[in-house]
C-alpha cells in the first residue's frame, strides 16, 4: 500500500494537541521523580525519537542521553525475534536508567531491553512510553510513565510506524479494520 494510501486507511486517535498535552504532563511527572537522580535517559530507536524530541526539553534535571536499537518489527506489523542493532554501553553501570520509548504494545521488546539494561549493571531502570496498548493479557512488563492509552489496533505516527512511513505525524491515527 502506498504511503498516502495508508492516511485514507486510518483514523485519528488522538490529535496533535492532546498528544503535546500528554508529553507536558509526563515531563512534569518525570521532572519530579528524577530531579535528585541525574539519570542516563536512553532512548529506544527508532519509535522513540520522537517522543525524546519532544519530551526532553521539557525536563527540568540535570540527566545524561544515550540510545540503543532493538525491534521485533523490522518494517512489519508483526512482531518476531529481538534484533539487537545498538546494544546498550557500559555508561549505564551503578545509574538509574530511564528509557524512553513510543508504544508499550506487547512488552517483549521493552522487557528485553530493561533486562539487558539490567545485566549491564544499571542500579535501576524505569519506562516511559507515549502510549501503551490496551491489551486483554498480561503484559511481561510494565511502564512506569504512560502518556495515553491506545485500543488493541494497529497505531501510527509520534514516532510509531506503518510499514516504515508516517513516524513524523504530529498525531496519532490507528489502521481502519
Amino acid at each position: 500500500m502506498e504511503p498516502t494510501q495508508l492516511l485514507t486507511h486510518s483514523e485519528c486517535v488522538y490529535p496533535q494537541a492532546i498528544v503535546e498535552v500528554a508529553i507536558s504532563e509526563l515531563a512534569g511527572k518525570l521532572t519530579q521523580a528524577f530531579q535528585y537522580k541525574s539519570p542516563l535517559v536512553v532512548t529506544v530507536m527508532n519509535g522513540g525519537l520522537y517522543f525524546a524530541g519532544q519530551l526532553l526539553p521539557k525536563l527540568d534535571f540535570p540527566l545524561e542521553t544515550d540510545y540503543l536499537h532493538a525491534t521485533r518489527y523490522n518494517g512489519e506489523t508483526l512482531g518476531k525475534e529481538i534484533q539487537w542493532r545498538v546494544t546498550p554501553n557500559q555508561k549505564m553501570k551503578g545509574r538509574t536508567v530511564l528509557l524512553l520509548d513510543d508504544i508499550l504494545d506487547e512488552g517483549y521488546t521493552l522487557a528485553a531491553i530493561r533486562d539487558k539494561c539490567l545485566a549491564l549493571g544499571a542500579l535501576e531502570v524505569k519506562i516511559a512510553v507515549l502510549v501503551e496498548k490496551t491489551l486483554d493479557k498480561v503484559k511481561p512488563i510494565k511502564a512506569d510513565f504512560v502518556g495515553l492509552p491506545v485500543p488493541n489496533r494497529y497505531v501510527f505516527g509520534c514516532g510509531m510506524d506503518v510499514y516504515g512511513w508516517w513516524r513524523n505525524l504530529s498525531e496519532i491515527r490507528a489502521l481502519k479494520g
